[in-house]
């Protein structure tokens, strides 16, 4: 995988449609909206249907027994390692899963993505698109009780127990996408391989981005960008896993218990191998990377370029990897594709594997990467304790799969159906559930409330500050829990620490009182403040838990804080991305369209939540169109006074009547969201938008609340 003309793909592509010039042609910096029309359920053949219902009808045992009779039944067409497919099947689902970043949370295997570009077509997924076809006569069978998201997942978990491996099991409930994921981004090059990712060094690597390079999923394993110096190596390695959210115990057991199993294909000159499916003629039917060396396939295939079983039993777990890291002194060389591979010196015939169709014996390999673990100090030390604790080493394994697997279903109550393990981990974020309030107790709390001295601004933006924490990506943060009041989100600078003790501390006498949780108080809090502001009913959802401070993992949880949001107005800084486009990227992590988020913007203003923008906007106690009149009036002439800074004069008088941001005027600047408000503005939108705005609250309010989902 280096960038020395080593890469064994051909990246061309062979459909170039003319659409003619189109609207990002013309105007490239216009604000595309398209990230919030993300998954329409015109693309869905099976939006009508409940999966996470009919999941649950599956025996499990059975599928797992078919999933099992597929891995030992070798195809012609791309026959098996060493008769079993095990390997194949673990690097697909380790694949699909380890796209997942702590920085956005978005990534993983949830939804099935790696069926699409651009991870289906990916460098570092070669081949693959083989594993998936595959497993489809186990799709074939189930349909759609069995989502291809779970499928690809619980497909490596059959492997491993096939093989002997330590494994807690898998949880069921992934929904699958049915078109690609546009809006992640996964980096700036437009090359495969690419690394214009960093800054000074290598540990300042761009947000949100894990891997290190474009197309990989985590690091080069011949080294950074193919120079073959473990220590460096190992630079790359910790810094991209954790942004995986994993530590070095769990990074060194998820690496030699990985490479426990199967090997790497680089049999042959890296320009034998064609173009990556997304770029194949419409005969392929969707194949990729087909190769002209000799057969292409088994004992002739190139993947990676890198050649070689890593252990003497490539499709049994045991201490093998770990035992031959350290066994044998390794000596630099290179693979028949011309990739930097080590292999032992002096290595005894006992420690020789079987070649892939059992003809002969071949030599294992290590990889940089895997040179990285015995160089770094603080890898080998744990290396050295799995070694001496072989139980200890297949535990870490378990655990950290697990995780690697099921960090992006959020909380426990995600998991649909499943054999997993009964167990509950930090990084599930979990939290008690709370007691559903009647009517009678939520007009108690409602009471109560409205005693106190909280103004409106402060009851709403207390409301927000906790549930627009959430991420829709990982399904993260919300109000469930009030993890507003603990470390770190209570110091937030975006959430007004001062103002917020205060708040909280009205909320948790109130709490104690009525026997209600701090989360749900929050909520209806905000539901008061809008009831007092409109004169219009806002329903709540109570049930929630307050989750405690030794069950939040704080700098997890501190990835979660908003640097810029655009619906409060706020921004710490000034970032290479615009206000608007940071705005777009949260509203769509809440699971917000266009309409939504311009609703709430115009109703949050109006509300008193506006930052530090100064101006007659609105009185902020009454919840009405009043912003968005303000903001499409023609009285006055809008002046650029700075970056996000802007100065409405007077056209009369000239006089500065009101100032502004980005995030203000973009809904009178960009043609689209212009639309929208100007049917917020008409006289006839007052009551429209009032509905409109308590629905889109109470989406952003109940977005965590999975027990309440069909």
């Amino acid at each position: 995988m280096s960038t020395s003309g080593k890469c064994p793909f051909v990246h061309g592509s062979t459909t170039t449609p003319n659409k003619g010039t189109q609207n990002k042609d013309w105007w490239p910096n216009q604000l595309n909206l398209d990230i919030l029309r993300q998954h329409d359920t015109k693309s869905n053949p099976v939006h009508d249907e409940n999966y996470r219902e009919s999941v649950k009808s599956l025996d499990i045992d059975q599928v797992k027994s078919d999933i099992q009779q597929v891995m030992r039944t070798s195809q012609d067409w791309w026959p098996a390692d060493y008769g079993h497919y095990g390997p194949f099947f673990i690097r697909m689902t380790w694949h699909a899963a380890g796209t997942y970043r702590t920085g956005d949370g978005r990534g993983g295997a949830g939804t099935g993505a790696q069926r699409f570009a651009p991870l289906n077509s990916w460098p570092d997924n070669g081949n693959l698109d083989k594993a998936r076809r595959l497993l489809w006569p186990i799709k074939e069978k189930y349909g759609n009780r069995l989502s291809w998201a779970d499928l690809l997942v619980l497909a490596g978990n059959v492997a491993i127990e096939d093989m002997g491996g330590p494994n807690h099991g898998t949880a069921l409930g992934r929904v699958d996408i049915w078109h690609p994921e546009k809006d992640i981004y996964w980096g700036a090059e437009d090359a495969w391989l690419g690394d214009d990712r960093y800054g000074a060094t290598r540990q300042d690597l761009e947000n949100p981005l894990a891997a290190v390079q474009m197309g990989l999923i985590y690091v080069n394993p011949e080294g950074p960008n193919g120079n073959p110096d473990p220590a460096l190596s190992a630079q790359d390695i910790r810094e991209t896993f954790a942004r995986m959210a994993m530590n070095d115990e769990e990074t060194v057991a998820l690496v030699a218990g990985g490479h426990t199993f199967g090997k790497a294909h680089g049999n042959g000159p890296g320009d034998a191998v064609g173009v990556e499916p997304e770029g194949a003629p419409i005969e392929a039917m969707g194949f990729g990377w087909l190769s002209s060396h000799r057969t292409g396939k088994g004992v002739d295939a190139i993947t990676s370029g890198i050649e070689g079983p890593w252990t003497s039993n490539p499709i049994r777990w045991d201490m093998g990897y770990l035992e031959l890291l350290f066994k044998y002194e390794w000596t630099l060389t290179k693979s028949p594709a011309g990739a930097n591979i080590w292999h032992p010196a002096g290595i005894s015939s006992e420690d020789l594997a079987p070649e892939v169709d059992g003809s002969t014996k071949v030599t294992p390999m290590m990889t940089t990467a895997d040179m990285a673990l015995k160089t770094d100090p603080a890898y080998r030390v744990i290396c050295e304790q799995f070694l001496a604790n072989p139980e200890e080493f297949g535990a870490a394994f378990a655990r950290a799969w697990f995780k690697l697997l099921h960090r992006d279903m959020g909380p426990k109550s995600n998991y649909a159906a499943g054999d997993y393990n009964d167990a509950e981990y930090v990084w599930q974020d979990p939290t008690p559930a709370g007691k559903r309030l009647n009517e009678g107790e939520i007009a108690s709390v409602k009471k109560l409330i409205v005693e106190t001295d909280l103004t409106i601004t402060e009851m709403v933006e207390t409301s927000w500050a906790s549930a627009s924490t959430f991420r829709g990506s990982d399904l993260r943060g919300g109000a469930n829990g009030a993890r507003i009041r603990l470390a770190p989100q209570k110091s937030w600078g975006a959430n007004k620490p001062e103002q917020l003790a205060k708040v909280l501390n009205e909320y948790t006498v109130i709490a104690s009182q009525t026997g209600a949780s701090i989360a749900d108080v929050i909520v209806i809090g905000g539901a008061v403040a809008i009831e007092r502001a409109s004169n219009a009913e806002v329903p709540v959802t109570t049930g929630r838990g307050d989750a405690s401070q030794h069950v939040t993992d704080i700098t997890s949880f501190d990835l979660l804080e908003p640097r810029a949001d655009g619906f409060r107005n706020y921004s710490e800084k000034e970032f290479s991305a615009s206000p608007e486009e940071m705005m777009l990227d949260k509203a769509q992590l809440l699971g917000l369209n266009p309409v939504e988020m311009t609703v709430l913007v115009g109703g949050l203003r109006s509300l008193g939540v506006s930052g530090s923008v100064e101006g007659l906007w609105t009185n902020g106690d009454s919840l009405d169109n009043s912003w968005f009149k303000t903001l499409l009036a023609m009285d006055v002439e809008w002046i650029a006074a700075g970056f996000n800074s802007y100065e409405a004069k007077n056209r009369g008088t000239g006089i500065v009547e009101r100032t502004g941001s980005r995030t203000d005027l973009v809904f009178g600047s960009n043609s689209e969201l212009r639309a929208i408000a100007e049917i917020y503005a008409q006289n006839d939108g007052k009551d429209k938008f009032v509905r409109d705005f308590i629905a889109a609250w109470n989406k952003v309010m109940d977005a965590d609340r999975f027990d309440l989902r069909a």
